[in-house]
This record gives structure tokens, C-alpha cells and sequence, in this order.
């Protein structure tokens, strides 16, 4: 039986994905707006990330969770933390990362999850150092990973993934150490974020 973490937030649940989650996940993998800094994807190869993300959190127990936002909508997107590929030039390691649909943008929800992971990833997993990317553009993913105590390495890097030419080849990395978060944290009540395991 596997044992999968969930983790609560003041307003969020991050938890293993459900078959409801598909079409409005595809949705938001459907909006250009969403999707301005990531290769395009259709609804089957959304519904087949979906799969494999909830596969990661069966392996691992954590994963790229789909988040909730209790009385206001039972999926908003996912944020989460989950192994690096091996094709990355900085792996093997730990990523974090987060996708919202555009209604959910601008409420701190990217913000409060990614907090919870990196407790979970600090915490409970036991990791040195969790990393973020994305291509170089996207101010509004980085100043999230900068509210986070994320720092940026100084070169960016050719996504391996992307194909040459475009113009998402180009990413920039961040990175957290478990020192420097709690350092960052020292003293901070963890109180509102709950983890608990499910069968």
C-alpha cells in the first residue's frame, strides 16, 4: 500500500491528484496566458502528466501535489516538490515547482504552497538543497521563487527539453539550501502547516 504526504495550509490542501482533476488541469494547460513560458501540451498529454505526477507521489510519498483551495475551488493547479530528470545538468537533486490557473494568480496561494513544500522537502524528506527553473523571461515565476529565499545562479542554462532556437531555451536556476532556509525561518511558528500521512 503506498503512503502519500498531504499537506495543509491556512487556506490550501496539497494532495494526491483525483480523476476531477483532468479537465480542469488540461484547461489550464490550454491557456496561452498559463502556458507563455512552457511548451504547449494537449488535453491527452496533459491528462498523461497528470498520471505521472500522481505516479510520483505513490513512488516518493511527495511529489507535484494538486492543490485545493477549500470553499473556493477543489483544484486551482499544483505546486510541489519532486525529483529532478536525470537529462538536467545540475541533477540528481530536488525541484519545486507550481502551476496555477489564471484565476488563481495574484491571491499568495503559489506563495503559501511552495512554503508548505519546502517544509516538507527540509523537514520530513530530509533534502540538502531544492532548486527552481524556468526560462528566463518568466518575472512572475521568479518572484516567487524570490519571495521564497531562493537565490539565482549567476549563468542561465539551455533546458535540454526545449528545442533549439526557441526562444524558452534559456532558463535560470535557483536554490535553497536547508541551512539557509532555516535560517530564514528561524523562530517562525509552523503551526498553520499540518503534513499528515494517507493510506
Amino acid at each position: 500500500m503506498s503512503i502519500s504526504v498531504e499537506v495543509e495550509t491556512p487556506r490550501l490542501v496539497l494532495r494526491q491528484w483525483r480523476a476531477a482533476d483532468r479537465k480542469p488541469f488540461a484547461d489550464l494547460n490550454a491557456d496561452p496566458q498559463v502556458t507563455e513560458y512552457l511548451l504547449p501540451i494537449t488535453a491527452q498529454e496533459s491528462d498523461a502528466l497528470a498520471d505521472r505526477l500522481a505516479a510520483g507521489i505513490d513512488e516518493h510519498g511527495w511529489g507535484f501535489w494538486a492543490v485545493e483551495a477549500p470553499g473556493v475551488a477543489p483544484f486551482v493547479g499544483f505546486v510541489g516538490i519532486k525529483p529532478l530528470a536525470p537529462v538536467l545538468p545540475f541533477a540528481p537533486g530536488v525541484e519545486i515547482g507550481w502551476r496555477l490557473a489564471r484565476p488563481y494568480w495574484g491571491r499568495g496561494y503559489a506563495s503559501e504552497a511552495a512554503e508548505a513544500a519546502l517544509r516538507v522537502g527540509f523537514d520530513q524528506v530530509g533534502v540538502d538543497e531544492i532548486v527552481a527553473f524556468t526560462a528566463s523571461g518568466n518575472l512572475r515565476s521568479r518572484a516567487v521563487m524570490d519571495r521564497l529565499g531562493m537565490k539565482a545562479d549567476s549563468d542561465s542554462f539551455d533546458h535540454p527539453a526545449v528545442p533549439a532556437g526557441s526562444a524558452l531555451r534559456a532558463h535560470v536556476l535557483y536554490r535553497i539550501g536547508r541551512d539557509g532556509w532555516r535560517r530564514r525561518n528561524n523562530g517562525a511558528d509552523d503551526s498553520d502547516t499540518s503534513v499528515v500521512a494517507a493510506a
